[in-house]
C-alpha cells in the first residue's frame, strides 16, 4: 500500500504562506481590540458595588458607623445622586473617546500603525490601572476618577482606526461582510472577558477588576510592537527574494483584480511585482465628502448609542429589576454580548449574499425596536426568558452597529471616487466610528438622567433611538439623492446651452 500524507499535514500545506500570515495578522488584531474593550467593561460591572443596597450586606462586628443606610458604599456614589455621578463618569471616557476618534484617524494615516497602536494600549494600561488603584489608595474624589477616563477614552482612540487599516491592508475584498463580521466579535469578546474578569474581584476587592485588564492590555501593547507588521507590501519588501504567489493576494484597498492567475488550470507560481503607492493621505473634508458617510455616520450614532447604553448599563439594570448579586449580574449581562457575535456574523452574512448593506441595517435595527419593549416587560418573569431575551436583543442590536463599523467603512474607504487613494480607510473609519461615539457618549449620559424616573423610560429611549437609526439613514440618503440629481441636470442644462 503506497504511503501518503498524514489528513493533517495534507490540510496545513493546503494554505499558502500568504494565508498563515493574514490569519496572524487576523487573529493578532482581533486580540488588540479585544483587550481595547476588555479594559472597558470594568466601570459597568463595578458601579453596582460602588453603590449597594447596604441593608443586605452583612456588616463586621468591629465597624464604627453613622449611617446604617450607606455604609458599604464608596463615597462620592454613597448619595442620592449615585446615577448621575455614574453618568458623569461613563460621558468623561465617552466624550474624550467620540472627540478624540476624529483626530484618530488622521494620526493613523500619518504614523507607523506599529508604534501608535502600541504607544495607545501602554497607556490605556496604565489609566485603567491607575482608577483601579484608587482603591487602594482609598481616593473618593470624583474629579481623580473622571480625570483617568478622560484620559483613558482618548488614549482608547487610537485602536479602532488603526486595527481596520491594519485588516484593510491584508485581506481581499471577497467575502468582505463575512470576514469582517467573525473578526469583528472581538467587540463581544472583549465585553465577555471584561465582564468576566471583573466579576471575579468586584465583590472582594474591586481595584483588582481594573488592574488585571489594566495589565493585559498593556501586555497586548508590547505584543503589538514586537509582531505587526501594519500591510502586505511592508511584509513582502523584507522578503522580496523569497516571494511567490499564492492563492489571494489583492490587498482590500486595490481596486485591480489579481484573481485569475492560473495557466490550463495550473496556478502561476511567478512573483508578483508589488508596487508601493504613494498616494497622500485623505483630508477629513474629503472623506466626509465620499458618498454615503455621512447617511452612515448618522446610522451610527443612534445604533451606538443603544448598545453603549447596555453596555454600560445592563449590569446595574440586572441588577435592581432582577436582583442579582453585582457578579451574576455582570455573568448574565455577557449573554447580550454574545447574540453580539452571532448577530454581527449573520449581519455580514446576509449582506454578502443580499449585496445590501443599508438594507441589512434597517430591517435588524427595525426589527429590535420590539424586541427591546418585550426584554423590558417581560425579560426577568424567569431565568430561561432572560437568557433568551439578551441573545436575542444582542443580536438584533449589536448586528448593525457590527456592519456599519467594519464592512460599511471598509467599503466606503475604498470607494471608486477615491480613483485607488489606499490611504482614506482610517481616516473614514474614524469618522464613521466618532460620530457614532457622539451617541455612545449620551446614551449612557440620558440612561443615568432617565433612570431615576424609572427604567420603562429608559427603554422608551432606546427604541426611539432604534427607531430613528433607520429613519436618519433613509433621510439623508435621500437627500442626498435629490442633491445629485440636481447638480447634475444643473451641469447638463449649462453644456447643452
Amino acid at each position: 500500500m503506497k504511503s501518503t500524507l498524514a489528513p493533517g499535514i495534507r490540510l496545513i500545506t493546503s494554505f499558502s504562506r500568504d494565508s498563515w500570515y493574514r490569519g496572524f495578522i487576523l487573529l493578532l488584531t482581533f486580540l488588540f481590540y479585544t483587550a481595547y474593550h476588555l479594559s472597558r467593561k470594568p466601570i459597568s460591572i463595578v458601579k453596582s458595588e460602588l453603590h449597594r443596597n447596604c441593608s443586605t450586606v452583612i456588616r463586621p462586628a468591629d465597624l464604627n458607623i453613622t449611617n446604617n443606610v450607606t455604609w458599604c458604599d464608596w463615597p462620592p456614589f454613597d448619595q442620592d445622586n449615585y446615577q448621575t455621578l455614574f453618568g458623569v463618569l461613563d460621558n468623561s471616557f465617552l466624550v474624550a473617546y467620540a472627540i478624540g476618534m476624529f483626530f484618530s484617524g488622521i494620526f493613523g494615516e500619518r504614523l507607523p500603525l506599529r508604534y501608535y497602536l502600541s504607544f495607545g494600549m501602554l497607556m490605556s494600561g496604565l489609566f485603567t490601572c491607575l482608577f483601579g488603584l484608587g482603591f487602594y489608595w482609598n481616593i473618593h474624589s470624583l474629579g481623580y476618577y473622571a480625570f483617568i477616563q478622560v484620559m483613558n477614552g482618548l488614549m482608547q482612540t487610537t485602536g479602532w482606526p488603526a486595527v481596520v487599516a491594519c485588516v484593510g491592508n491584508w485581506f481581499g475584498k471577497g467575502k468582505r461582510g463575512f470576514i469582517m463580521g467573525v473578526w469583528n466579535s472581538h467587540t463581544s469578546v472583549g465585553n465577555i472577558l471584561g465582564s468576566l474578569i471583573a466579576g471575579v474581584f468586584v465583590s472582594s476587592a474591586w481595584g483588582m477588576s481594573f488592574i488585571v485588564p489594566g495589565l493585559i492590555i498593556a501586555s497586548t501593547g508590547i505584543l503589538c510592537f514586537f509582531f505587526l507588521v501594519e500591510s502586505e507590501f511592508l511584509f513582502i519588501s523584507y522578503n522580496k527574494t523569497n516571494d511567490q504567489e499564492n492563492g489571494e493576494t489583492e490587498p482590500l484597498l486595490h481596486s485591480s483584480s489579481n484573481a485569475d492567475r492560473t495557466i490550463n488550470g495550473a496556478i502561476s507560481t511567478e512573483p508578483q511585482e508589488i508596487v508601493e503607492e504613494h498616494t497622500e493621505a485623505i483630508s477629513f473634508c474629503a472623506a466626509l465628502s465620499i458618498p454615503g458617510v455621512v447617511e452612515f455616520s448618522l446610522c451610527l450614532l443612534f445604533a451606538k448609542l443603544v448598545s453603549y447604553t447596555f453596555l454600560y448599563w445592563l449590569p446595574l439594570y440586572i441588577s435592581n429589576v432582577a436582583h442579582f448579586d453585582p457578579k451574576q449580574a455582570g455573568d448574565m449581562s455577557t449573554l447580550f454580548d454574545v447574540g453580539g457575535i452571532l448577530g454581527g456574523v449573520m449581519a455580514g452574512l446576509v449582506s454578502d449574499y443580499t449585496g445590501g448593506r443599508a438594507t441589512t441595517c434597517c430591517v435588524m435595527l427595525v426589527a429590535a425596536a420590539p424586541m427591546l419593549f418585550l426584554y423590558n416587560s417581560i425579560g426577568q418573569r424567569s431565568l430561561g426568558t432572560t437568557i433568551g431575551m439578551l441573545l436575542v436583543c444582542g443580536g438584533l442590536v449589536n448586528g448593525p452597529y457590527a456592519l456599519i463599523t467594519t464592512a460599511v467603512s471598509a467599503d466606503l474607504g475604498t470607494h471608486e471616487s477615491l480613483r485607488g487613494n489606499s490611504r482614506a480607510l482610517s481616516t473614514v473609519t474614524a469618522i464613521i466610528d466618532g460620530t457614532g461615539s457622539i451617541g455612545a457618549a449620551l446614551g449612557p449620559l440620558l440612561a443615568g438622567l432617565i433612570s431615576p424616573t424609572g427604567w420603562n423610560n429608559v427603554f422608551y429611549m432606546l427604541i426611539t433611538a432604534d427607531i430613528l437609526a433607520c429613519l436618519v439613514r433613509n433621510t439623508t440618503l435621500c437627500f442626498h439623492y435629490s442633491l445629485y440629481c440636481y447638480i447634475t441636470v444643473e451641469r447638463k442644462f449649462k453644456l447643452s446651452s
